[in-house]
């Protein structure tokens, strides 16, 4: 008597658990494939940039000629053309300025002031805008945003919709007039231009190491008086220029908490019996910030364009100040340099935002 034998195929092998060693090193690889990416795009993106405005400036004519025009006799102006080598093709020009830029040269006004120096001496103050109204945007518009989510509908919900229509329409120039006519000229709680008072500028000026950012420097020469002065200076800028980006952000949070909590985890954690508000904070809120990070790199680059009305509005002497002073001289090649420096900026921030949402978002690496 024989018994049949029956041949079995052999089972699949079980899945690797989550966290087992060779799924890490996958996502990280894919991870540092992805970033490796992100980061070698960072070069055509600013060559393209500045490529731009290197064309573009040249649209108008030489730059010695527009800003010096009618003030010099035309040998002279001749001869500083030569010694700037405008007077060769255009193409040799623009090899020469993508050169220098690559060497870290961003050239030379026609005043002979290196634009290194120039944004070193005045960038620091543009970024210790920016930083304030950034910190404006995060406490305003985040937290309407999340509000409006939790009573959508209702009164408040449309009220806040409407404000943050308004704050990101409005121009900015408008409404830093606005603020000063109301909090520094009606009221005069708060100083109208300027980035401290002038006996507080000139004593931080022997503050040592010097940042050039005034809070930092306020705080290094270790008078609470100082650093009071340099924040008062800073609160109307900062809230002029935070509230176009507030209202981007209002209605982000406000639309992404609102799917965020009709999703299916959020139901899961109702049924948990969690109480509403941990759903909401634990749970719902940080899927619903992703967007924020995600767009950051594009409201920083939005900024950077809304800081230059915003210092002249408020004689805050950054690199925007600069540069309208420049474009009034009609210095271009100032104005080259001061530009193509925002745009190498714009292009790293860029980069570090997709950094951050690579971590924080797993969906973006494959």
């Amino acid at each position: 008597m024989t018994t049949a034998t029956t041949e079995q195929e052999p089972a699949a092998p079980a899945p690797a658990p989550r966290n087992a060693p060779g799924r890490s090193r996958s996502r990280y690889g894919v991870l540092l494939r992805y970033l490796s990416v992100r980061l070698l795009l960072i070069v055509p993106t600013a060559w393209i940039l500045v490529t731009v405005v290197f064309f573009l400036m040249r649209v108008v004519g030489d730059p010695i000629s527009a800003a010096l025009g009618g003030h010099l006799p035309p040998d002279q102006i001749e001869a500083r053309k030569e010694a700037a080598g405008l007077n060769r093709p255009v193409l040799s020009q623009y090899w020469d300025y993508i050169s220098g830029l690559v060497r870290g040269d961003f050239g030379r006004s026609t005043d002979n002031r290196a634009i290194g120096d120039i944004i070193a001496s005045y960038g620091a103050a543009t970024l210790e805008l920016v930083f304030w109204a950034l910190l404006v945007a995060f406490l305003v518009g985040v937290p309407l945003g999340r509000y409006a989510a939790r009573r959508r509908d209702k009164a408040a919900d449309v009220g806040l919709r409407l404000f943050g229509i308004l704050v990101y329409a409005a121009p900015v120039f408008f409404v830093g007039l606005l603020l000063k006519l109301i909090f520094a000229v009606k009221l005069g709680w708060l100083p109208v231009a300027g980035r401290a008072s002038t006996n507080v500028e000139l004593a931080l000026q022997h503050v040592s190491p010097k940042t050039n950012i005034l809070t930092i420097d306020a705080i290094l020469y270790g008078d609470s008086g100082y650093l009071v002065d340099v924040l008062k200076h800073a609160v109307l800028p900062a809230i002029a220029l935070g509230l176009l980006t507030a209202g981007i952000f209002l209605r982000l949070v406000r639309i992404n908490l609102i799917q965020t909590l009709r999703s299916d985890f959020v139901d899961a954690a109702r049924a948990r019996g969690l109480s509403e508000r941990t759903v909401v904070g634990r749970h719902a809120f940080r899927n619903a910030m992703i967007p924020i990070v995600t767009v950051m790199g594009m409201q920083i680059a939005m900024m950077l364009g809304g800081a230059v009305l915003t210092e002249i509005t408020f004689e805050w002497k950054g690199l925007g100040y600069q540069l309208a002073q420049y474009l009034q001289a009609r210095d271009f090649i100032a104005v080259q340099g001061i530009v193509a420096f925002l745009a190498l900026v714009v292009a790293v921030m860029s980069f570090l935002v997709d950094v951050v949402v690579a971590l924080i978002d797993p969906r973006v690496r494959f």
